[in-house]
């Protein structure tokens, strides 16, 4: 019986020994490529987490999604962030990650699927409803943009980016009077924003 604990206890240390030592690795390594993205070197310190990788690795996939994006490398970095959705299904960090490189890429209708998984999730995500809005926005679908930016405003009523925006696109849906209550809230939260000024003038 002493044998067979002592073995057990010889297998316990040797196990979290080897556990610690690849655990010190892999923080030397995020160590290492946070000192590089610092400088600029974003394939370089995306190399030194590749050091270390593993495919199931939540962390690791995330963080070299991200330096790939930035080194503009963007089917790498999003197929590193699709890697970390699959391992983390839920994660909204994940999906607003793999936004970045599609939206460099100019995938809309796939930016769009992006942000409505995370509202199937989180409803009330405000990042990703004002995320929407711009998009619609963008493709002057006021209506359904203001449905994002209203969402976003009943929980932040006195957020000066979503103020801003959903002014603008009451002054494209027409409604001038509710644009300019808006445009003078942005004024209230930056007197000296230039956007919300010249909206004012537009509607007086």
């Amino acid at each position: 019986m002493k044998h067979l604990i002592t073995i057990a206890a010889i297998l316990i240390f040797s196990f979290s020994s080897i556990f610690s030592q690849n655990s010190t690795k892999i923080i030397n390594a995020f160590k290492n490529s946070y000192k590089l993205e610092r400088e600029g070197k974003f394939k370089n310190a995306a190399d030194e987490l590749k050091k270390v990788y593993s495919d199931d690795s939540y962390e690791i996939n995330l963080r070299i999604g991200w330096l790939l994006y930035n080194a503009g490398l963007f089917d790498q970095s999003a197929a590193h962030y699709q890697k970390a959705i699959n391992l983390k299904p839920y994660s909204e960090e994940a999906k607003f990650g793999l936004a970045y490189p599609k939206t460099a890429q100019g995938k809309w209708k796939e930016v769009t699927n992006i942000y409505n998984k995370i509202l199937e999730i989180n409803p009330k995500n405000t990042v990703a409803n004002y995320k929407l809005g711009l998009i619609y926005y963008g493709k002057k679908e006021y209506t359904t943009a203001q449905k994002y930016f209203k969402l976003v405003l009943s929980l932040y009523p006195f957020d000066h980016d979503a103020l801003l925006m959903s002014a603008w696109t009451y002054y494209f849906l027409g409604k001038t009077n509710s644009a300019k209550i808006l445009f003078n809230k942005v004024l209230m939260n930056n007197p000296n924003d230039a956007s919300a000024k010249e909206g004012l003038r537009y509607v007086k």
